[in-house]
């Protein structure tokens, strides 16, 4: 454990709430404790009761009682920080919050720094950088499935994954070192083709966490999701429905929308960046072609493209262009205004674009259950799958792994053209020490600061 100074920090919201937490840790803590709490039963200092114990009492500055609070002790290195640690609970008034820190602070701590108390359980070990980094997923997760792998790198799935392949790489090293050195004991003979399955092994782990990766920014930040259609085919009136207010400008003449629209909502439990486009048709009017051409650009760096139909009205050159454009694409095919004669039936647009399809009508706000559905189906038990599996949700992780699985195709490029077995160790220690840098074994400290000033003064 490192030594370390004190430091303070209001650890929930500066806003008057019900509860506000006043968070000590360092070798002072219970000293500067013992400075300002007085219990209801003084039988002992707070320094002397046991760890993991619970007081109630008044947080005294000399003889001015500012608050009847509850003290929580932790002795380290069993705390959040692995030091010794106390958690105020007092009353959640912002004034009465700042003056217990005031407090704290004159007694000897010092503030804390952003993500300054998860940066010291890193630095003293009790957990590694992934873990770190999972805190602050947890706080920004946006949905179940975010919540569910952020919880689950923090209880060390990416840790235990990565720390597996060190230990592959390590030993495949260590026997290459030794054998180097002992050549009359240990033989290389025949080593270079049982290498080439275990690289072949781990360069496979590594490309099947990084094709997880795109799912893990998912996870993390929602799903891409483009609105298309040609125009007055409900789109606008779709994202209102979803959004459940009147973000986009709904009328009857055709083009109304030339701008992108961009809103965030939670459907079936998963989080959809969803954007609104211009209606995609030929146009003269400049201002609408920009609308046009952004919408195409958008349909390009989608996750999830909402391909909305018009079945009041024929198919025509408008939607065979859309139509064109998706057949690639993760797309779900909205049949829209369902509560208008039907025109345009599923059967027919399915016949173009083999694709899921929701009816719906989002003048009505219904079919909106049945698009949830598809879209629960698609995302959870489809092409993009949130299992138990392991997912990279940093870009910092899946460029580690990128550099990582370089490493060892360069080993077996070496094994292909016969080289010497050192050069194997070279490459092996590269890929080692990139898998280290996810854990945060060999990183800078200039990186540790940029991570942990991300984080919120009292986490």
């Amino acid at each position: 454990m490192t030594k370390s100074d004190t430091i303070a920090a209001i650890a929930t919201s500066m806003t008057n709430s019900g509860i506000g937490i006043i968070r000590i840790s360092g070798e002072e803590a219970f000293f500067i404790a013992d400075q300002i709490f007085q219990p209801k039963n003084p039988e002992k200092k707070l320094s002397e009761q046991n760890t993991y114990t619970i007081h109630y009492g008044n947080i005294m500055d000399g003889e001015e009682i500012l608050d009847e609070v509850i003290v929580l002790l932790m002795r380290g290195p069993h705390s959040y920080t692995a030091e010794d640690t106390v958690e105020i609970d007092c009353h959640g008034g912002v004034f009465v919050m700042k003056k217990i820190l005031e407090l704290v602070i004159r007694k000897g701590a010092r503030p804390a720094e952003p993500g300054e108390f998860t940066k010291r359980a890193f630095l003293n070990g009790r957990i590694d950088l992934s873990q770190a980094e999972a805190v602050i997923d947890i706080i920004q997760a946006k949905n179940n499935y975010a919540l569910k792998s952020s919880v689950r790198q923090l209880k060390g799935s990416v840790l235990k994954k990565i720390r597996r392949m060190r230990e592959k790489i390590l030993y495949e090293i260590a026997f290459i070192e030794s054998a180097l050195d002992d050549p009359e004991h240990i033989s290389l003979e025949g080593y270079p083709h049982m290498l080439q399955k275990k690289v072949e092994d781990l360069k496979e782990e590594a490309e099947g966490l990084l094709i997880n990766a795109d799912q893990g920014r998912i996870l993390r930040e929602g799903i891409r999701t483009v609105i298309v259609g040609k125009p007055n085919a409900g789109k606008s009136s779709l994202l209102n429905t979803l959004v459940g207010d009147s973000r986009a400008i709904v009328t009857d003449i055709a083009g109304t929308t030339r701008d992108i629209l961009e809103e965030q909502i939670q459907l079936g439990g998963l989080s959809l960046n969803i954007v609104d486009t211009a209606g995609i048709r030929y146009t003269e009017d400049v201002v609408e072609r920009i609308g046009v051409d952004r919408a195409k650009e958008s349909l390009r760096n989608a996750d999830l493209i909402l391909y909305v139909v018009d079945s009041s009205t024929d198919l025509d050159e408008n939607d065979e262009q859309i139509i064109s454009m998706l057949k690639d694409q993760n797309a779900i095919i909205l049949l829209n205004k369902i509560d208008l004669p039907p025109v345009t039936e599923a059967d027919m647009v399915q016949k173009r674009l083999q694709k899921p399809i929701a009816r719906i009508s989002a003048k009505e706000e219904t079919g909106i259950d049945e698009f949830t559905g598809i879209l629960e189906e698609m995302f959870l038990s489809g092409r993009i799958s949130f299992n138990d599996e392991v997912y990279l949700t940093s870009i910092r992780h899946k460029a580690a792994m990128q550099e990582a699985a370089k490493s060892l195709e360069r080993v077996l490029e070496s094994i292909s053209a016969g080289m010497p077995e050192d050069f194997f160790s070279i490459d092996l220690m590269d890929a080692y020490e990139s898998l280290g840098n996810i854990l945060g074994e060999s990183v800078g400290e200039d990186l540790v600061n940029e991570i942990f000033s991300k984080f919120c003064t009292g986490k």
